[in-house]
């Protein structure tokens, strides 16, 4: 051993070599049994004094030079490099004995001894890597590594090279062998990809670590087999099952692909990985999924369904056919579910009509959320669907206005006092649905005109079923629509709140003015004050002579209120007024016991009705039996008389004679639509001399575009319908035409 410790004479190349020799031989072939570290010292120490050796040389020409560190160095680094030749030569020799498993045992044996010895022979060789091998790769010197890199080069060179084939068919074969469902030895394909990871050099900065090796040597034939595997046993899975176990086939695959780069693979090879697998398992079998959609659809398999949008979603254009398909499946689902009411004749609830579109909506909805993840692009095909069968259905097949007229009543019923009120938190999750409808129709107008008509009879009959549900709508409608739309609706609140106050000043005033006496002969009156330009509110069509109490009530209060208010007008609305009579048994014994008939003219020429709005409400008095015909059983004519029934009696304690005839009803329905298409006859020619206005000039084509974006937030406009109102003011003098199909704004 003492021997063994005297380091060689500095200056002597064969004797120092043979010195390192021997100590890198001994760390390299038994390192499991230790370093020496007095050895390990003494060759460390002979590395440095032979760099550092200054005795001069002579050279072939006869010239004194001295023996410098770069010249030395390089002596000593090829004899290590040619060393390691010879060492991994014999490696390889003995692989030739190994295959499969035992040949990956080998490998990872050899890799990880050799490795660990070149960090211990990169220390021996620390000083020759400071300063002969930096001076080198300073000055661009190729072929130039540090020891330790210069360990790797020769391991691919004189090895790895030889062996990459067989090993990376053990690789792929224990990966198959995986993928047919057997256990094997993870750790040793997780210890090979590092060897390879390892191997790749910069070649431009060979401190540098690069992919290429692992890229070349490792993920293409990995992904080649993979893609090989997976393409048999694809086909002969969908030759022998269900698209749908097909589906559960694909999506465990590519989940089992994803484990495995966690498990032993590079992440580098993710994206290439994940690519090839969607390749071969989903787009080769694209178009066998997307036609089993429509079966999944008509089945409301929502799990497959789910499954299916998963695969296609990842890749290109995978989902595309199927949106299309989803649209046309709602609008069909809600063409049938309105056929389906429509079937039950014209006399259907609104809703029915509005439950039919909620409930196809709904199940759609939940099936996006649910199956397609709430996808962007799913909402809009739903989106897509439910505007066609809500605008245009069977129903709607006279006219587009009749769904937003229909939803106009559903939430007129909601909102209205019945004996089926909704809870509080009830009624608010309605009115959230009723917006999921309202989004949806075109005529926005219409369904606004309804609205507020039925919202005034609300508010006027105080019939609502609260302020705070009224308001919830308004703002909804708000939110959706913008302060315009429900301007007029909110101003409607402002008047009934005003027509409180003031009703409270006109008690304290009577309280001042009379005495208790005259006011209990006086009717107890309520009166509201609606202003003209925010209400949808028509003045009486008919004159009407009010009963004596009556006037003098009305002229009492119009004294009060122009004593406030001078230079208003009040425009009595008699069809709207109600009142309320109560019967006892006093007020009837002090009736007269002989009834007094009245004719129909007699009764005209006492109220001054005519008869259109005569008639029916005496219809209506006979049908309840206030009123007793004569001849028994005649309908209002100039012949037939009336006496009031003395003997009138009704299971209710509370009887509503104020009963909407149905001519008024649909006089009513007509009378709006018709105001909507004037109204709409001003928006259309707002829009257009707005926009040339703004213009000047411009071409036919252009104006009637922009029209059509201005207004169709509030109704879909028909071309035809612009043309004509450009005509119209071309009339009026607000536009002209010109040269070329171009239209010019008059100042």
């Amino acid at each position: 051993m003492a021997a063994m410790l005297q380091t060689p004479h500095k200056d002597d190349l064969p004797e120092t070599w043979s010195f390192l020799e021997a100590g890198i031989d001994n760390v390299m072939m038994k390192l499991e049994e230790g370093v020496d570290m007095k050895h390990y010292m003494a060759l460390y120490t002979a590395v440095h004094n032979f760099c550092t050796s200054q005795k001069a040389v002579t050279s072939s020409q006869g010239l004194q030079a001295h023996r410098g560190a770069h010249l030395l160095g390089e002596e000593l680094y090829k004899l290590l490099g040619e060393y390691l030749s010879r060492h991994l030569a014999v490696v390889y020799k003995e692989s030739q004995s190994h295959a499969e498993e035992a040949l990956l045992a080998f490998y990872i044996r050899e890799w990880s001894r050799y490795t660990t010895a070149a960090k211990y022979i990169n220390h021996l060789f620390s000083y020759l890597n400071r300063h002969w091998v930096k001076r080198e790769i300073d000055e661009g010197k190729k072929n130039v590594y540090d020891v330790y890199t210069l360990h790797l080069v020769k391991w691919k060179e004189d090895f790895f090279e030889h062996v990459h084939e067989k090993v990376m068919d053990a690789v792929l074969n224990l990966i198959e062998k995986q993928r047919n469902g057997e256990t094997i030895e993870q750790s040793q394909i997780k210890s090979i990809v590092d060897s390879f990871v390892s191997l790749g050099l910069d070649e431009n900065d060979s401190k540098k670590p690069t992919l290429e090796v692992y890229r070349t040597y490792f993920q293409t034939p990995f992904i080649a087999a993979t893609k090989q595997y997976y393409e048999n046993e694809s086909r002969q899975f969908v030759a022998e099952n269900s698209v749908v176990e097909y589906m559960k086939k694909a999506e465990a695959r590519l989940a089992e692909e994803k484990d495995r780069v966690g498990l032993y693979l590079h992440p580098d090879v993710t994206k290439a990985l994940t690519e090839t697998c969607l390749d071969v398992l989903v787009t080769a079998h694209s178009n066998l999924l997307r036609d089993e959609f429509q079966i999944l659809l008509d089945n409301e398999r929502q799990e497959d369904l789910a499954r299916m949008y998963r695969l296609l979603s990842r890749i290109k254009e995978g989902l595309d056919p199927l949106r299309a398909t989803f649209e046309n499946h709602v609008r069909r689902a809600g063409l049938t579910a309105v056929e389906k009411v429509a079937s039950e004749g014209d006399n259907f609830e609104p809703k029915l009509y509005v439950d039919a579109l909620l409930q196809v909506h709904t199940r759609y909805q939940n099936l996006v959320d649910e199956a397609f993840n709430g996808e962007s692009e799913f909402v809009r095909s739903l989106d897509n669907a439910c505007r066609e069968f809500v605008n245009r259905n069977r129903i709607c097949k006279t006219t587009t206005t009749r769904s937003p007229e229909l939803l106009a009543k559903y939430t007129d019923g909601l909102l209205k006092k019945g004996s089926k009120a909704a809870e509080e938190s009830e009624l608010e999750e309605m009115l959230t649905q009723i917006m999921t409808v309202f989004k949806y129709i075109e005529d926005k107008d219409v369904f606004q005109k309804f609205y507020s008509k039925m919202l005034a009879k609300r508010l006027v009959h105080v019939s609502s079923v609260s302020d705070d549900a009224e308001t919830s709508m308004i703002s909804k409608l708000k939110e959706a629509c913008g302060f315009e739309y429900t301007n007029k609706l909110q101003r409607m609140f402002q008047d009934i709140q005003l027509s409180k106050d003031l009703n409270s000043n006109y008690k304290d005033h009577q309280e001042k003015t009379y005495d208790d006496d005259d006011r209990k002969k006086m009717v107890d009156s309520h009166f509201q004050i609606l202003g003209t330009g925010f209400w949808p509110l028509n003045p009486p069509t008919t004159p009407f002579n009010a009963p004596t109490e009556i006037n003098k009530t009305c002229e009492r209060f119009q004294q009060f209120y122009f004593g406030k208010h001078n230079g208003r007008k009040l425009t009595w609305l008699w069809q709207l007024c109600k009142g309320e009579c109560l019967l006892t048994k006093w007020a009837s014994c002090c009736c007269s016991t002989r009834p007094t008939p009245w004719a129909t003219p007699d009764i005209q020429k006492a109220t001054a009705l005519g008869p259109e709005v005569l008639d029916p409400n005496l219809s209506i008095l006979l049908k309840a039996k206030v009123l007793l015909a004569s001849p028994e059983g005649a309908k209002p004519d100039p012949s037939t008389t009336f006496t009031l029934n003395y003997n009138f009696k009704n299971k209710k304690i509370k009887v509503n004679l104020n009963i909407q005839i149905k001519s008024e009803q649909k006089q009513e329905s007509d009378d709006t639509h018709k105001t909507i298409e004037e109204d709409r006859k001003l928006l259309l020619q707002s829009a257009i001399v707005r926009v040339m206005k703004s213009r000047k000039k411009m071409k036919h084509v252009q104006l009637v575009q922009e029209v059509i974006q201005i207004v169709k937030s509030r109704f879909p406009p028909k071309i035809s319908d612009i043309k004509k109102n450009i005509e119209a003011l071309m009339e009026k003098d607000y536009i002209e035409r010109l040269d070329g199909d171009e239209i010019a704004y008059i100042a």
